[in-house]
């Protein structure tokens, strides 16, 4: 028996490649399933079952990629409605792959058709347990996304449920294989860790302490953020069924000479350059929104580019299949092509360019005495703004500046000065104001981890003044 666990950090997702005696099973597989064939092939097994938790909201899914090129059936849970030819496994129901068996656990609550999986081991005894968005390393799945028209607190009750009737009985020793760890908005604070037992999680897992069936609901509905807004583009693109990743790689991978490019911009198309975040300051495209591939790029990508408008990238030379993979983690299919050559290629034609003006934090305590003009902005997300942030600042989060109407309300008249935790987050935010046409600002590189030991610059604590 191999148990795999294929971890892609910049979506804190989590699949699973379960192998035994010529048969495999993939658990959550993302998107683009190369590796899960690949891995079959060097192992010598053949890919029985495509195990799916729930419809997942953070990612588009790998399962009908992988089903069309094996003829693997795609299993989900009990109450599942798709749109696509899948198994519905009955509460209790199990799969043999080689000498291992799989068995089906109806876990509603993150949605209704949530379910986890049991794999027992050659002998028959549970061995660990494929969680999902059921639950997490220190969290669970929080119960307010995908799941028609149920409330947050009708999910959470039925979490409750889950949670004392198929999780805490449990022995101890199962090891715990969620499909998120830390940074995922699918829960409100995941642990560090990837993977954890039943024993541990009830000792140090909030939702697993005793306590109300109403404590619970309170507990877990309390201090949700809101969701970025693709999730239920993805989750609907889950439910509903999506072009092959083929085609979509056929289309985006059309390599265009500036003069195409440009025809493609002038037709509509979004300028995408995911070149790292310290490199586009330095010179790009005009009018281009940076996404770096050196952040967390698909999740960002997600939340700030439009899902209705064709796109063109400029990338790193020979990153453009990444970029165009990455995009498609999260639905987004629309890419037209790349520019050929790169920003290179766009500074050889002798076309325009624009750039952005990154400053030492050091700098930032300089100019504030003398500058009456000056604004900082500060573009985390507001839990983090209220941990501590610099004194006068204004928070406006990244998330919210996909809608031009929110940046309209920052002064274009004012000297800006953008920055977020590291230095990641503020470069998006600066190249979407210079789309807007707002052109005096600055980026402080490495944002307020740098700013916050400054001397000069007063940092407010309104967490602090509170207690």
């Amino acid at each position: 028996m191999e148990i795999k666990q294929l971890y892609t950090k910049c979506l804190s997702e989590a699949a699973y490649f379960v192998a035994s005696n010529g048969e495999a099973a993939v658990i959550d597989p993302l998107r683009d399933v190369d590796e899960y064939l690949q891995m079959a092939e060097e192992m010598g097994v053949k890919i029985k079952y495509i195990f799916e938790t729930h419809f997942h909201a953070d990612f588009v899914s790998g399962h009908l990629e992988l089903a069309k090129k094996t003829g693997a059936p795609i299993v989900y849970g009990p109450d599942t409605q798709a749109r696509y030819k899948v198994h519905v496994a009955r509460d209790g129901e199990e799969f043999a792959i080689g000498n291992i068996k799989i068995t089906a656990v109806h876990t509603p609550g993150h949605t209704l058709e949530s379910t986890c999986y049991v794999l027992s081991d050659e002998n028959g005894a549970p061995h660990c347990i494929f969680t999902g968005d059921t639950l997490f390393v220190g969290d669970v799945g929080r119960p307010d996304l995908f799941s028609g028209n149920m409330s947050k607190e009708e999910l959470a009750g039925m979490m409750y449920d889950t949670l004392q009737n198929k999780i805490k009985p449990l022995e101890d020793h199962i090891v715990v294989y969620p499909a998120h760890g830390p940074g995922s908005a699918c829960g409100k604070s995941l642990g560090a860790e990837t993977f954890s037992t039943i024993g541990t999680q009830k000792a140090t897992n909030y939702a697993l302490k005793d306590m109300s069936k109403e404590e619970f609901i309170k507990t877990v509905t309390a201090g949700l953020s809101t969701p970025p807004a693709y999730f239920p583009i993805n989750a609907r693109i889950n439910k509903e069924g999506y072009d092959s990743l083929d085609d979509v790689m056929g289309t985006g991978m059309q390599a265009l000479t500036v003069t195409d490019f440009k025809e493609k911009v002038k037709e509509g198309a979004l300028i995408l350059d995911t070149r790292a975040s310290t490199v586009f300051t330095n010179g790009f495209v005009p009018g281009s929104v940076s996404v770096g591939l050196d952040g967390r790029f698909a999740e960002w990508a997600g939340q700030i580019l439009p899902y209705n408008q064709s796109i063109v990238l400029v990338t790193e030379d020979g990153k453009e299949k990444e970029s165009i993979v990455r995009l498609a983690r999260v639905g987004i299919d629309n890419v037209q092509g790349y520019l050929q050559g790169g920003y290179d290629a766009w500074q050889q034609a002798d076309e325009p360019i624009d750039l952005i003006i990154d400053i030492e934090a050091d700098e930032l305590a300089m100019d504030m005495p003398h500058d009456d003009l000056l604004e900082v902005i500060d573009v985390r997300k507001p839990g983090e703004f209220e941990a501590g942030h610099v004194q006068g600042a204004i928070n406006v989060p990244l998330d919210t500046m996909a809608d031009p109407a929110n940046i309209a309300m920052i002064d274009d008249e004012r000297n800006l000065y953008i920055h977020c935790a590291g230095g990641y987050r503020s470069v998006i935010a600066a190249s979407l104001l210079k789309r807007e046409g707002y052109h005096n600002l600055r980026n402080v590189l490495g944002g307020y981890a740098k700013i916050k030991g400054e001397k000069g610059i007063k940092i407010a604590h309104p967490d602090k003044a509170k207690a």
